[in-house]
């Protein structure tokens, strides 16, 4: 059975169209080491994803605050000011930039008459900012964050929500990230779901399979745009 022509795109923004590799230096700026950018943000996902299983709700912003400060106290000899060095990591959201790959691939499927839209468990005044700086916001038809129904991607609520708002079809809709939770979670709630590898060669195999997988956007676009000729 074919897959339905893809009508829109809906994406994800932390680490799928933003590059978040700055932060390392937000980390450093407050006397922490760099590599634990990576390790705060796994946690800041880790608590999210809890505390929506668990039925509760916190805004990004507070499970990361809250996390950096556990782990920024947590490290042999930091003597900081957490609350502090808390908030200069978090204000370098900010100044993030998107992926090299992202402005030709979001320009060329608003060429091809795709509606393009994001999902974030972030949040929307975030999203604008980053395109907004890449001079991307006129592509977007909507920006959306999970703040509405109170329920971290992956879990449907979140889905349902964003393909409820924007009033489509979710086997037409696909979801686009980089990460394999967020595909497994749009693909369980009837989305369809294009992984973008960004140098990863292994798909978790417990997880459900992409519905495409590309190397960056500019690949995916490419497929995408072929497909509907």
């Amino acid at each position: 059975m074919m897959d339905a022509a893809i009508r829109l795109v809906l994406f994800d923004v932390n680490e799928t169209l933003s590059d978040m590799s700055p932060l390392r230096a937000r980390f450093e700026d407050v006397r922490a080491p760099g590599e634990l950018a990576a390790t705060w943000f796994a946690g800041v996902l880790r608590d999210g994803f809890a505390l929506t299983a668990a039925g509760a709700y916190a805004d990004f912003r507070d499970v990361a605050d809250a996390g950096l400060r556990g782990l920024l106290t947590g490290l042999p000899g930091w003597d900081g000011d957490a609350g502090g060095a808390a908030a200069h990591i978090l204000d370098g959201f900010a100044d993030l930039g998107v992926h090299p790959d992202v402005p030709d691939g979001v320009r060329e499927l608003h060429a091809a008459g795709l509606r393009l839209a994001t999902l974030t468990n972030g949040s929307t005044a975030t999203t604008e900012r980053l395109l907004s700086r890449a001079g991307l916001s006129e592509y977007f038809t909507a920006l959306l964050d999970v703040s509405a129904p109170r329920a971290w991607k992956p879990a449907p609520a979140a889905y349902r929500y964003a393909i409820g708002t924007l009033d489509t079809d979710p086997a037409e809709s696909l979801l686009v990230a980089v990460h394999p939770w967020d595909i497994d979670g749009a693909r369980r709630a009837g989305l369809q779901a294009a992984w973008l590898r960004r140098g990863a060669t292994v798909y978790p195999g417990v997880l459900t399979a992409p519905t495409r997988s590309a190397a960056d956007l500019r690949e995916l676009a490419r497929e995408l745009v072929a497909a509907a000729r």
